[in-house]
């Protein structure tokens, strides 16, 4: 039996999914998390085989959970399931220790055959996904400006792109406004941007960021 836990900030999401999941009779759901810091705290006291994980939650966002989970539970792979086309966060999430990528329009297909390889040891890529990676490998210095953003620079630039002032921004990952302010001087410089305006324009045109409701 596959023990799956699933994290996403919209319970119709999470219910969704557990209804895809629950109609296969090697996998259950064990548990539900509505942000990351609730997920790291079910995964501490039960923990599953598979995390699928969100990448956009409110808080400690779906980065920065997958960053620690791969410290604390190296052996749980972690699935991201996400609104986010696959260029734009695929190749990132991987980098980061992810087992899988999937964007939620291929979940109904295509979700239980990626569990199922990722809690076996492998990893799940689409082949788009897989030729986006190749692509890159093959023109590294052609590289969009965002891809050059570390992991902690690439999570500030998309709160700031959604609106949220220096001093919002480190309130919520818990670092000082000096230290955002320090992020911010960096992600301008490494994207040839000069404001917050321009930041926010580009992160919108490349759907980096979800448009204001």
């Amino acid at each position: 039996m596959i023990h799956v836990i699933i994290a996403d900030d919209h319970p119709v999401v999470r219910q969704g999914i557990k209804r895809i999941l629950d109609e296969e009779a090697d996998i259950e759901v064990v548990g539900e998390a509505g942000n990351g810091q609730e997920l790291i705290e079910k995964v501490d006291r039960s923990p599953c085989d598979v995390v699928v994980l969100d990448i956009s939650m409110p808080g400690r966002d779906g980065l920065d959970t997958l960053s620690h989970l791969r410290r604390c539970h190296p052996k749980i792979p972690v699935f991201v399931l996400s609104v986010y086309p696959e260029d734009q966060f695929g190749s990132r999430v991987l980098r980061a220790g992810a087992a899988g990528y999937m964007n939620k329009e291929a979940a109904c297909d295509q979700l239980v055959p990626a569990i199922r390889k990722v809690c076996a040891g492998g990893k799940y890529v689409s082949p788009n996904l897989a030729e986006k990676i190749a692509c890159d490998l093959a023109a590294d210095n052609n590289r969009p400006p965002h891809q050059k953003l570390s992991d902690r620079e690439y999570q500030v630039m998309r709160l700031i792109a959604s609106g949220k002032t220096v001093s919002e921004i480190a309130r919520e990952l818990c670092l000082s406004k000096k230290t955002i302010s320090t992020h911010r001087a960096r992600i301008l410089e490494k994207m040839e941007l000069k404001t917050n305006a321009q930041l926010t324009y580009y992160a919108l045109q490349r759907e980096l960021v979800a448009p204001a409701a």
